[in-house]
């Protein structure tokens, strides 16, 4: 077999949210495992500035936007300039006229579920519909993140079973329990925070369901021996302002805590300071801050919705109905005031951690490449 002349679309290419750090993983991961195949990596210049590869990686800069107008286009005249065996397109946005042989990698469809407010428009509605539906008849082979995407694939878009093939993400060495603690403290002093907090990471959009965890919590503050704060992490969206705009109404303004955009480190230090993990999300394709959580050693509490019960197995974490706050404040008040069970959970989730494995996610994927050998 001659060596290949691979691509993969790297617009999407950071640690600090869930699809950058599927593609971030991968490449990491494919320069360890493959020294014979050659690779050109597209993307931004600003994302691959301290990003090493070897001689068979090729990155190229494109300052092409993602979701954009330009993408259609110029991204398609960018592709072709390269004789590519095959293309990986790492999320659904694609040029709709690339017909070389390619597979895509598809995360979720919550632009489909749950399409927000700029998405609810008509033409945004169309033209996701639009570009998604044509990567998913034009692609060689599909990857779902989850069996939970997978089978949302085949109910709303008739995807053939056969076509999708389900491979698991993981979670980075870096996050791990932290001994240090003059680390922690600093991280404590910084934020200005008390430890022991409950602590959410993520977006803010709407099916984050970050209202009805707020909701939750100030029923918990009126409970008898809970003291803990609630800090949540993540960009605030301008198109979603509730769930500061409720802290403020029910007057928790010095209970919830919102950090904004926090740093990896800081993110792993967070993880370690919580007293509890709470994931509310009403729709989640994997739900990586689930892992992150079990692998710094914290108990988890989160959704029963979506892939979530399929990431977090069966006892690596207390599940609740992310629709009822009154539900969530009991499940969190239970875990909170139980330390045998919080320790349980946590061994469970180190466990639970072994069917996951970034390394194990780009051999699987690189199985596939070389079928199109």
């Amino acid at each position: 077999m001659f060596p290949m002349i691979l691509g993969i679309d790297c617009r999407l290419f950071s640690t600090s949210f869930g699809i950058g750090r599927y593609t971030f993983e991968l490449v990491r991961n494919l320069i360890k495992l493959d020294q014979v195949n050659t690779y050109y990596l597209f993307g931004y210049q600003a994302d691959f500035k301290n990003f090493k590869t070897p001689v068979n990686f090729h990155k190229v800069i494109t300052e092409i936007p993602i979701y954009s107008f330009k993408e259609q286009l110029s991204f398609w005249r960018v592709l072709r300039r390269y004789p590519l065996d095959l293309m990986h397109f790492t999320h659904f946005s694609s040029p709709l006229l690339y017909r070389r042989p390619c597979i895509a990698t598809i995360h979720d469809i919550t632009h489909t579920v749950y399409p927000g407010r700029k998405k609810s428009h008509f033409f945004h509605r169309f033209s996701y519909t639009l570009v998604i539906s044509s990567l998913l008849k034009r692609a060689k082979q599909l990857i779902a993140v989850s069996q939970f995407t997978k089978n949302d694939l085949i109910r709303h878009f008739q995807v053939p079973s056969l076509k999708i093939r389900v491979i698991y993400e993981g979670v980075a060495d870096e996050f791990k329990p932290i001994r240090q603690k003059t680390l922690l403290a600093k991280t404590l002093k910084t934020f200005k925070l008390k430890p022991g907090f409950l602590l959410y990471t993520g977006a803010h959009r709407y099916h984050k369901n970050l209202t009805n965890l707020i909701l939750a919590f100030e029923k918990l503050t009126k409970t008898k021996d809970f003291s803990a704060d609630l800090v949540i992490t993540g960009k605030p969206d301008p198109l979603y302002p509730e769930p500061e705009q409720l802290a403020k109404t029910l007057r928790l303004q010095k209970r919830v805590r919102f950090l904004g955009a926090v740093s990896e480190k800081d993110l792993i230090n967070l993880y370690n300071l919580a007293s509890l993990y709470v994931f509310p999300s009403l729709y989640e394709g994997f739900g990586l801050p689930l892992l992150e959580a079990m692998a710094c050693g914290t108990p988890v509490v989160c959704s029963n919705a979506s892939s979530l019960p399929e990431v977090a197995g069966r006892d690596a974490a207390l599940l609740f109905d992310p629709t009822n706050p009154q539900e969530i404040a009991q499940k969190i008040l239970v875990l909170y005031q139980d330390p045998a069970l919080q320790k349980k959970l946590i061994r469970s989730g180190f466990k639970r951690l072994k069917q996951f494995s970034w390394e194990k996610m780009a051999r699987e994927t690189l199985g596939i490449y070389k079928k199109y050998e």
